[in-house]
């Protein structure tokens, strides 16, 4: 059993709590209120627990929540099941973390499985999305790793970085795709508290990004789904894709593959820089 993170956890069930409305969970909306949410008593209600204990639970004070706690917050807040397994962990109770840090090891295995590969652009990330291979394709989204110096393979770093202009964020996909990724990196955040790299990169954007910091500040928690994507390459031109997430289970990796449809463009222009890749052009 680990060590129950009581800031964090009081700071998760307020996010929560501020989420929902009444009418969600069947109470009436009443008079107008103050805050956006549910109050302090409402979720105390719904979880059949005492208004004080609660109270404790959001100030990070009293003794650690047991299992039949947890679970009925779960319910009383309508978590998600990502949500629920990161209420468990933040609360070290009978889910305690995986391993101190995300494996970044490279198996055989998958190592083989991304060369196979040879019309799909596809690379390999850890739960903190560092990547950690890619295949011939994946060069021309990710770019050449053999250069990349340490800590220059982060997604996450990439996704917020300062030079990026304003205009970029309004295109709603990027907006969809940058929370997501937070929320997954939260979920890993969870499972992995010892990790100092995992640590370092959450403090150093929570004081370098107002964007990531905002999206943190909401303690939304999900593992990543596949999602659409349309890019204007600026060699490639404009692509449409399925960005496939798998999950490697051994390893808490995600294989992530750009699926483009069969006998569209974008399906033609992966072939064709396959086939250019395969004879040794390199993008650019």
């Amino acid at each position: 059993m680990g060590i129950p993170r009581r800031d964090e956890l009081a700071a998760f069930l307020r996010a929560r709590r501020a989420r929902l409305r009444p009418a969600e969970v069947g109470l009436p909306e009443g008079v107008r209120r103050r805050t956006p949410g549910l109050r302090r008593q409402e979720v105390a209600q719904l979880a059949g627990m005492s208004i004080d204990y609660y109270i404790r639970l959001e100030q990070g004070r009293g003794p650690q929540p047991s299992a039949q706690i947890l679970n009925a917050l779960a319910r009383a807040l309508m978590l998600s099941r990502d949500e629920r397994v990161y209420l468990f962990r933040l609360a070290a109770d009978e889910c305690p973390p995986d391993a101190t840090g995300p494996s970044r090891q490279v198996t055989p295995g998958l190592r083989h499985l991304l060369d196979a590969l040879t019309e799909s652009p596809a690379y390999l990330v850890d739960a903190a999305y560092e990547v950690l291979a890619g295949n011939r394709l994946a060069a021309w989204f990710v770019g050449d790793l053999a250069t990349q110096p340490a800590g220059g393979r982060s997604m996450v770093r990439w996704m917020f970085r300062q030079d990026i202009p304003d205009a970029h964020w309004d295109d709603p996909e990027i907006q969809v795709f940058a929370r997501t990724t937070v929320a997954d990196l939260r979920a890993a955040y969870g499972r992995y508290p010892a990790d100092p790299a995992l640590a370092t990169l959450v403090t150093e954007l929570l004081g370098t990004s107002p964007r990531f910091a905002r999206l943190w500040a909401e303690h939304e928690v999900a593992e990543r789904r596949p999602t659409v994507k349309r890019i204007e390459h600026p060699e490639l031109g404009p692509l449409e894709f399925e960005c496939r997430v798998l999950h490697v289970p051994e390893t808490d990796q995600r294989l992530i593959v750009y699926v483009a449809e069969p006998g569209s463009p974008t399906r033609t222009v992966f072939r064709r820089i396959g086939e250019r890749t395969a004879a040794g052009g390199q993008p650019g």
